[in-house]
């Protein structure tokens, strides 16, 4: 089954370095764009917990 990968509307039209997710079942596979036969995988709950995080601004201080 070949995934379709989506990636931020906040990435901007280049496309380089992006984040990349794709559904495969009950599973969310994630990659960077530049490197993207390099990937890794998360429970869609736990994807949600992710997403909620970054939402509460719980990861702002690595940006820092």
């Amino acid at each position: 089954m070949e995934l379709k990968w989506q990636k931020s509307s906040y990435s901007g039209a280049g496309g380089e370095n992006c984040v990349e997710i794709a559904e495969r079942g009950d599973t969310i596979m994630i990659r960077e764009s530049d490197a993207p036969n390099v990937r890794t995988s998360t429970s869609r709950s736990n994807f949600a917990v992710l997403i909620k995080g970054v939402q509460a601004g719980r990861f702002d201080h690595f940006a820092t």
